[in-house]
């Protein structure tokens, strides 16, 4: 299976992950959260691998702007959908394919995953 690296296309972050992978020769399919979204289905995968903590982007303007009542079911089961109502909540990079879900990029974590 490829490996498919989820982020945005101008997010540093991503950029460091994808340089990081093209430099290990890993080969990886980049997907745009913005441009396409991932299912509410394969949202609930990800928070059940990594959970709400690891995958909500809690320092976004995203999260900034929501209401309190929102940001309270983020740690329950509305997350999904109002991740997938919000991509940019989603903590960036995603990587899925190489096993477990990774989110956010930590290269020496990736590397015991992936190398």
């Amino acid at each position: 299976m490829r490996l498919q690296l989820y982020g945005l296309k101008n997010c540093d972050t991503c950029k460091k992950a994808m340089k990081w992978l093209e430099a290990e020769d890993i080969p990886f399919e980049f997907v745009d959260i913005r441009d396409n979204t991932p299912e509410v289905a394969t949202i609930t995968g990800w928070l059940a691998d990594v959970g709400p903590d690891a995958l909500i982007n809690r320092r976004s303007t995203t999260w900034r702007n929501l209401d309190e009542t929102t940001r309270e079911q983020l740690d329950s089961t509305q997350a999904a959908e109002t991740l997938g109502a919000n991509p940019t909540l989603i903590k960036r990079p995603v990587l899925v394919g190489a096993g477990p879900t990774l989110s956010g990029f930590d290269q020496k974590a990736w590397a015991s995953v992936l190398i």
